[in-house]
């Protein structure tokens, strides 16, 4: 398996200026700590800003981070032209030696986030689908240990969240890249790599911290389901 040489960070961002700083803090703590192991590997954070109508571009360069501003209030379309973007950086590197990591811009990843996808990668992964939990900011301690009930004894892989989730350029390349969805863009392409046979990290590693508002930019996402969780206190999987 190559070895992974370059990672990009992937964040959109849908109004996000009181979170989208935070975010960033947390993956530069991730960089050094990357860094730190293994110094060979560069890095580079690309933050979309979709439709915005506040401050989160201006923050989010404020806080050292690359910014490309796009209108298509669709988080596939974000995380594509993120993509897109930053891999133009590196025209003629190996794209199976760059991976790509993604998460949002209302989450914040702990600090070995990025030692623990270059560890999939180096274990032969062409993808890693990680863990994420609700912050607790928002929730009612019940809605929480319902989530936490559901979720907590899950297989690595069994959900995939856009907050935390990792790929081998090549392998995205052979399934076309991100779809330009407006919703759940992340579960699709997961399933187009496994069936095209992507291999998957299956360790369980540590998870992203997502918000848990239940008000949210898109109806149908993570917040949707923690206001069904809320209002029902059953413990769905999502």
């Amino acid at each position: 398996m190559t070895p992974i040489a370059r990672v990009l960070v992937i964040v959109p961002a849908r109004d996000e200026a009181s979170t989208v700083g935070a975010c960033i803090a947390s993956i530069d703590v991730a960089r050094a700590a990357l860094a730190a192991r293994q110094p060979g590997i560069e890095t580079a954070v690309v933050v979309v800003a979709d439709a915005c109508v506040d401050g989160t571009a201006v923050t989010a360069r404020a806080v050292g981070a690359e910014v490309v501003e796009i209108e298509a209030a669709a988080v596939g379309e974000a995380r594509r032209a993120g993509i897109q973007h930053g891999l133009a950086r590196w025209p003629d590197a190996e794209p199976a030696a760059t991976w790509i990591a993604m998460t949002d811009a209302d989450s914040t990843v702990p600090a070995r986030w990025l030692l623990d996808h270059v560890a999939a990668a180096h274990d032969g992964a062409d993808v890693h689908i990680g863990r994420v939990v609700p912050d607790g900011s928002h929730l009612p301690q019940r809605v929480l240990e319902a989530w936490h009930a559901a979720h907590d004894a899950l297989p690595a892989g069994a959900a995939v969240h856009g907050a935390n989730l990792g790929v081998r350029a090549d392998a995205l390349a052979r399934v076309g890249g991100v779809a330009p969805m407006r919703l759940h863009e992340d579960v699709d392409l997961v399933a187009r790599l496994r069936a095209h046979g992507a291999v998957l990290d299956l360790r369980r590693r540590a998870p992203v911290r997502t918000s848990d508002r239940t008000r949210s930019r898109v109806d149908g996402g993570f917040a949707t389901y923690l206001a069904v969780l809320e209002g029902c206190g059953q413990p769905l999987i999502d």
